[in-house]
């Protein structure tokens, strides 16, 4: 029997869930890419973690974020060279709830807003 998978920490849902390409006029099948695949994209080349440090962050082994990493790398390459259109959906995570002491990429909306909020209360403290 197979090991059950562990649900990857995702810190939001991407702002936009599809890309067609411009001109793409006839209905052809389309790439789809997990959000947790979104998720280590997103991490690694736009926030520019480490695939350690992203690991640590979703919660799941470095040869698993590298596994994901490399399966996302090769979906948007056929996307592009391909001319497809992209889709963002399912995957194996689990949302940010914002309990958390610390969001590892930095801060998600929730923490930041919580971080802003005690910093507030903390300069009121001192006045």
């Amino acid at each position: 029997m197979p090991r059950p998978r562990k649900c990857r920490k995702v810190c939001c849902l991407p702002k936009a869930d599809a890309f067609i390409p411009a001109g793409c006029q006839e209905a052809k099948p389309g790439v789809v890419m997990t959000v947790d695949e979104y998720e280590t994209i997103r991490l690694i080349d736009h926030e520019g973690f480490s695939q350690e440090q992203c690991s640590v962050y979703m919660n799941v082994a470095r040869t698993t974020v590298q596994q994901i990493y490399n399966s996302a790398r090769k979906k948007l390459s056929v996307a592009l060279v391909d001319g497809l259109p992209l889709k963002i959906e399912g995957g194996d995570y689990q949302l940010c709830d914002g309990e958390e002491s610390h969001c590892g990429c930095g801060g998600c909306h929730k923490h930041r807003k919580a971080c802003r909020a005690a910093h507030s209360m903390k300069e009121e403290e001192k006045s």
